[in-house]
This record gives C-alpha cells, structure tokens and sequence, in this order.
C-alpha cells in the first residue's frame, strides 16, 4: 500500500498536464483580447474612411 501511495505522489503527468492545459487558456485568452482589439481598430479605421467618403463637398 505504501509503495502505491509512493508512486502516486512521485508521478508528475498529471500535473504537467494541467500546466499545459493552463499555458493553452493563456494563450487562447490572448489571441481573444489581441482579435478583439484588432477589430475594434479596424471598425474606427473603415468608419472614419467611409465618413470621408460621404461627405458631400
């Protein structure tokens, strides 16, 4: 019982997939701001041109 108990705590997989798992959310987390932020620029960009581009003269 004492060498099962022993492996058990010796045995790291799971932890280093947890961290994996955690590096993967980050990851994904900043892609979703980076896109989110990209498209809120591109918006102000093409709103402001076709602004520009009605407006009689």
């Amino acid at each position: 019982m004492s060498n099962l108990i022993a492996r058990f705590v010796k045995d790291e997989s799971g932890a280093t997939a947890i961290e994996y798992g955690l590096i993967a959310a980050l990851i994904a987390l900043a892609i979703m701001v980076g896109a989110g932020s990209l498209g809120n620029a591109l918006n102000g960009k093409f709103t402001n041109i076709a602004d520009k581009v009605n407006t009689p003269k």
